[in-house]
Parts: structure tokens; sequence; C-alpha cells
């Protein structure tokens, strides 16, 4: 059986929707902090992969005639370009990841190499071996960070832009109050 969700809204007019400091046009306008928020917030609580919708109620009468699509538009084009935002994000990370894998990796075998050749020159003894173990934990440290991009960092911008790329293809609907 499928489930579908529904997000609603209800606010005085279309302009609370979007940030008023944006000076773009309607449809590539950032949303409202709150209101972007309350929908990705929403359906993190549903957490449901089935149909979802957004519905905006106004308090206001309809002002323009293609209104409802230019707002469905907008929300949906502002989820798509964050979703965009996070992948470029994503990708900039796994190349961080890579450029300081390849920097770790040289750290760990000069100090690997560097420990050997003390013990080479100087003799198997407790100052060498307490040496030639400081550098190889150095050489680990220089690992920590790739192996915490390739670990851990990127899973959640990645769920962060699979979630916002989901958001910008439920459909929109919205509802006038005709009567004010």
């Amino acid at each position: 059986m499928t489930k579908s969700c529904r997000i609603e809204l209800r606010l005085q007019e279309v302009s609370h929707v979007f940030d008023p400091l944006d000076a773009s046009s309607l449809v590539e306008r950032d949303l409202n902090r709150r209101v972007e928020e309350f929908i990705v917030e929403s359906l993190k609580e549903l957490n449901t992969k089935n149909g979802c919708e957004i519905v905006l109620h106004f308090n206001q009468p309809r002002t323009i005639s293609d209104e409802e699509q230019v707002v469905a538009r907008a929300i949906r084009g502002y989820f798509a370009r964050r979703a965009k935002v996070l992948q470029f994000k994503l990708h900039a990370l796994i190349r961080r990841g890579i450029i300081s894998l390849i920097i770790g990796l040289a750290f760990l075998g000069a100090f690997f190499l560097s420990g050997r050749m003390l013990v080479h020159f100087m003799g198997e003894n407790t100052f060498t071996t307490l040496l030639t173990e400081s550098l190889i934990i150095g050489g680990w440290v220089a690992m920590w960070r790739p192996l915490e991009i390739f670990l851990y960092d990127w899973w959640p911008i990645l769920g962060e832009r699979r979630l916002y790329d989901r958001i910008s293809r439920i459909p929109v609907s919205v509802a006038y109050d005709e009567t004010r």
C-alpha cells in the first residue's frame, strides 16, 4: 500500500515564501530560511519514499493568473539549485580528500623510510625504536584527515543532496483564500 505525505504551509502572502533580501526574479529567488527548514524537516520526519506533495495556503486572493505555476517552479528550482551546490561541495570534498591522501601517503612513506634509515645507521636499540615508532605515528597522523574524509565526511553531504534533489521533484500546489 502506497502511503503519501503532504507538507502544508499556511502563509499570509506569496512574498513570505521567499527571502526578502533576495532581489532576483521570483523564479530564481531563495526561499525564506524558515520555509526551507520547515519543508526539509517535515520531509525528514515523514520519512517516506512514496509520493509527497507540498501545499501552500495563502491568506490572500490570487494576484496574477499563473502565480501557482511560478511559485511551484520557484520552490522546485530552489531545491534543485541547492542539490547542485551540494553536489559541487561533495566533489570539492572528494578532491580535497584525494590531495590529502596523496600528501598523507607521502608523509607516511617518508617517515617510515626515515625510521628504517635510523635503524640501519644507528642500530636496533631503545632510542631508535622510540624514534621509529614516533615517526610512524606521525605518518599515520598525516593520514588522519584523508581517512576522515573518505570514511565519514562525505555521507552527510550526499544524504542532504539526495534529500534536496528529491524535494526538487515533489509536486507543489497552491491554495488561496479567495474570500479576502
